[in-house]
């Protein structure tokens, strides 16, 4: 493969472009999954809704994002990665839209389900493209982009809570429709990208990928067939690889129970500290959202510095100690939990939180990447999900401070992981991180020896 010409300065302003639109996606995830967090308040004045309810409105989403990565995401290797780039965003599109005009509360959990399959398929989509368009250099720097604007998504949700909760118990309907809004521009700058030449190069199609390197690059370039074997997905689990995915899957899961449990009930948990300002609340967790947007700010700007391992073990060192003392507080202040959630969501995406973006891309081959991303996105939804709908239920039985140790024992999972699985994958191609593995793979005498050892 010759793919050295993505290195070229000269593609700066069209790698741009790509991340642009690609982060453009995660923009809208983390719109779309932390507005029914601002909503909420104001659906539970209008709809008369039990615990159980509100916990399936909540989670709906995450839930469909749990199929959406898994299922589109191997489809996505199968099919090409500009198809499903720009199909997914039909569902944000169509059913961000029918949320906001669902007349009961099953309406609203069915359109959430289903805008949550075209979110889950994002990551994988996504971040597979920007990996593959990418230069060595900046990849770290690109691919966390992504996840940094997944958290200036969480803080738009906010600010349109705060503008839109004078417009009264229907301004929770406004705030959905403006995901839809938001798609639909997304939508129309997607449908003139190309598709990843190393997608078409894994397929066999050369001629077609050397098209699209002329076309961007503006130089000839002979790309050789690629004879060896194609992955399949149930490759992650073999010896060669399971210990990345392993890794992987670890981190993102330890990473959403913490991250999701807090960022989903930081208004809920705010709300008796403000006398019962739903604005106060709403100012409170916008403050904590835009401590987590300083924090992948932090990180997309130190990867390509200070490594990916480095980053991913700060982050979740920060994140645990900030939750143990949050849960050692019986009593605390307003300011305490601001502040501490602050540190606490800070800490998270400025490893974990934008890493989920990088490593799942980086550590597995182009045959077989996409697919790879989408099951570790797909567990760290069954994280989120578990974050949702358990957190509730500590709380109910045990108070805030005590179910907060769901929050700290899942960041010290990860920073145990981390120290002991996290690879460091700073300045190596895709080629090369990908030679080690299909080498293995394709040599069975080899797998025994080298099924430890990571990129």
């Amino acid at each position: 493969m010759s793919f050295e010409h993505l290195d070229s300065p000269k593609l700066k302003r069209f790698q741009r472009k790509i991340t642009l639109l690609s982060a453009a996606g995660t923009f809208l995830d983390g719109f779309d999954l932390t507005v029914i967090a601002v909503a909420m308040p104001l659906i539970l004045s209008q709809w008369d809704i039990g615990p159980g309810l509100q916990g399936l409105i909540t989670s709906s989403a995450v839930i469909g994002s749990f199929i959406g990565a898994l299922w589109l995401g191997n489809l996505t290797d199968k099919f090409g990665r500009k198809a499903m780039y720009v199909v997914d965003l039909l569902a944000f599109v169509i059913f961000a839209a029918l949320t906001a005009f669902a007349q009961a509360p099953w309406q609203l959990i069915l359109f959430r389900f289903l805008l949550g399959i075209g979110i889950g398929a994002d990551y994988p989509i996504s971040a597979t493209l920007v990996s593959e368009f990418s230069s060595t250099k900046s990849r770290g720097k690109h691919s966390t982009s992504l996840g940094a604007m997944w958290f200036v998504g969480a803080v738009v949700a906010y600010i349109c809570g705060i503008l839109l909760e004078p417009l009264g118990p229907s301004a929770w309907r406004y705030m959905l429709l403006i995901g839809a809004v938001f798609a639909l521009i997304v939508f129309y700058f997607r449908v003139t990208l190309p598709e990843s030449p190393r997608w078409l190069a894994s397929r066999g199609r050369e001629k077609e990928a050397e098209e699209i390197m002329l076309k961007i690059t503006g130089q000839k370039v002979i790309i050789k067939p690629n004879t060896d074997k194609k992955q399949k997905l149930s490759d992650v689990f073999s010896k060669t690889l399971f210990r990345r995915t392993f890794f992987v899957c670890g981190f993102w899961f330890c990473y959403a129970v913490a991250y999701y449990g807090i960022s989903m009930y930081t208004p809920t948990i705010l709300k008796p500290f403000t006398h019962g300002s739903q604005m106060m609340a709403y100012i409170g967790s916008g403050t904590v959202s835009l401590l987590g947007l300083l924090g992948a700010i932090i990180g997309m700007n130190i990867v390509e510095k200070i490594g990916r391992r480095p980053l991913i073990i700060t982050s979740f060192t920060g994140l645990s100690i900030a939750l143990i003392i949050l849960a050692l507080n019986p009593s605390p202040t307003m300011a305490f939990l601001v502040i501490l959630f602050s540190l606490a969501v800070l800490f998270a995406n400025m490893g974990g939180g934008i890493l989920n973006f990088v490593y799942p891309t980086e550590l597995f081959p182009t045959s077989i990447r996409a697919s790879a991303s989408g099951l570790a996105t797909a567990v760290s939804r069954i994280g989120s999900i578990l974050g949702i709908l358990v957190f509730p239920q500590l709380v109910a039985a045990w108070g805030n401070s005590k179910a907060l140790w769901l929050f700290a024992v899942a960041g010290l999972a990860g920073l145990l992981i981390s120290v002991f699985l996290a690879p460091e994958t700073k300045g190596k191609n895709l080629e090369e991180l990908n030679d080690e593995v299909s080498s293995a793979l394709n040599n069975k005498s080899s797998v025994g020896g080298n099924h430890g050892k990571m990129a």
